[in-house]
């Protein structure tokens, strides 16, 4: 999510900054490297799946949820704040917590770690030793003097450079050098180097890729968790690990994401390479991403939502707001946010077709609810991507809460000022496909409890 230009944002003092989570959490990588000429897959733990290190089990669903929703907003939030400033995109973190976590190998021999899959952020980054600054972190920081394959990142590297206002530069050892600050106040600061990166996959076997770009962070604080070391950037600038790896994956990336109520007993799945080519058949549907000014972002346009039959088409309280790619396809914000004018015409176009009057949302979010005891009573919605209809599910698009006495549901789509995104819970069910050399993103309805 973006390094901070600006100092607000009280939310974010809120949530604290943790660190999508591969296979298990527990698969122990070695430094065998395999052939990936077809591709291959790894698996995302959820933070509040049973399989998470995250995971409370005294913890209600109500409340994970509104855990959840507390991220969302700071997510949001930040990103609203900083949408006009291409330079604050550059290192798009802020303190969510995160939403899927994945595990990883670095250097030689190599150090297990976990952090954020995030298809939010570009540089990818963990703590390192020596430390002027290093928080508490469960899993061994990374040591780069002990591993054979670390090599710094010099000052005038292209890597360095795209950094933008974020990089500096040790001139007396010809270094390049990271500074992120996030909108809570914590911080990583460090070295910019290249390290052999690990990655497990669902065969059992791991995958190696060299000289992968990333910051060593040795001055870090703020709101961070033990469990956690750092981010693994999954955006579209040229920092990513997505970019880095491109040419070996063919720009070829896709996930998906089993919905909450079975992540006790099935995880999610992201896919590299020919391995994430859509499932080919009927029902797969593509719109274009759009380039913006940030290329962290995977941006596309929003065109409608469709309640049933009824087009409702979009409009932003902005009238100055550019509508291509006026929608961030984020895996981890939770909620799908849109403008707060079209979400009361939205949530009235709902109230007609479900003939329920709208109640108030008994866990106080800015949701809207409606008395509707079947879930056969409730409309399917239609989100109008330009050249894709992706329709969403009861799944994707409400959810039953049954809190003081009420019994109700909920639309888990929320208003926010500018910026549009679809959520986590939009896309569960949904077989996410991008391919970043033709710039388009693919959606297949799939049963992603059983899709390998």
């Amino acid at each position: 999510m973006a390094a901070e230009s600006s100092k607000s944002g009280s939310l974010f003092s809120m949530i604290s900054l943790a660190t999508l989570c591969f296979s298990h959490l527990l698969v122990f990588l070695s430094v065998e490297a395999i052939d990936i000429s077809g591709g291959f897959t790894a698996e995302l733990i959820h933070r509040d799946s049973p399989l998470s290190p995250f995971y409370i089990p005294s913890q209600t669903n109500a409340d994970r949820f509104r855990n959840a929703y507390l991220r969302s907003i700071s997510r949001v939030n930040h990103l609203r704040q900083n949408s006009a400033s291409p330079q604050a995109l550059q290192a798009p973190m802020v303190s969510t917590g995160g939403e899927y976590f994945m595990n990883i190998s670095i250097g030689t021999p190599q150090v297990q770690l976990i952090g954020i899959a995030d298809t939010g952020s570009d540089l990818t980054w963990i703590q390192c030793k020596p430390c002027l600054k290093c928080y508490k972190q469960k899993p061994p920081i990374f040591e780069p003097k002990k591993s054979s394959t670390f090599e710094t990142l010099s000052c005038k590297s292209r890597f360095c450079a795209a950094l933008d206002i974020d990089k500096s530069c040790d001139k007396k050892h010809n270094t390049c050098g990271y500074n992120y600050t996030y909108a809570d106040g914590s911080f990583t600061r460090g070295s910019v180097g290249t390290e052999s990166i690990a990655i497990g996959s669902t065969s059992g076997r791991p995958v190696t890729f060299p000289n992968v770009v990333f910051g060593c962070g040795n001055n870090n604080g703020g709101l961070y968790e033990e469990i956690g070391s750092g981010i693994v950037g999954l955006g579209g600038g040229p920092l990513s690990l997505i970019s880095q790896i491109s040419p070996t994956i063919k720009g070829k990336f896709s996930y998906c994401l089993v919905p909450v109520s079975a992540q006790a007993n099935a995880t999610s799945r992201i896919n590299f390479g020919k391995t994430a080519d859509i499932v080919p058949g009927p029902g797969v549907i593509s719109t274009i991403l759009v380039h913006k000014k940030s290329s962290t972002y995977y941006h596309v346009t929003l065109e409608a939502i469709s309640v049933g039959n009824k087009r409702l088409e979009y409009f932003t309280s902005e009238s100055t707001e550019d509508a291509v790619g006026n929608m961030i396809i984020d895996t981890g914000t939770t909620f799908t946010f849109l403008d707060p004018g079209f979400y009361e015409v939205l949530t009235k176009a709902l109230e007609e077709k479900t003939g329920s009057k709208r109640v108030v949302d008994p866990r106080g979010y800015s949701s809207v609810c409606f008395n509707v005891k079947k879930e056969s009573d409730l409309p399917i919605l239609t989100v109008h991507l330009a050249g894709a209809d992706l329709k969403l599910q009861t799944v994707n698009s409400f959810d039953r809460v049954k809190e003081e006495g009420e019994d109700v549901m909920c639309l888990n789509m929320v208003p926010s000022d500018n910026i549009a995104i679809l959520g986590n819970l939009s896309q569960m069910n949904i077989l996410v496909g991008y391919d970043l050399t033709k710039k388009t993103v693919s959606f297949k309805q799939t049963d992603c409890t059983k899709h390998h």
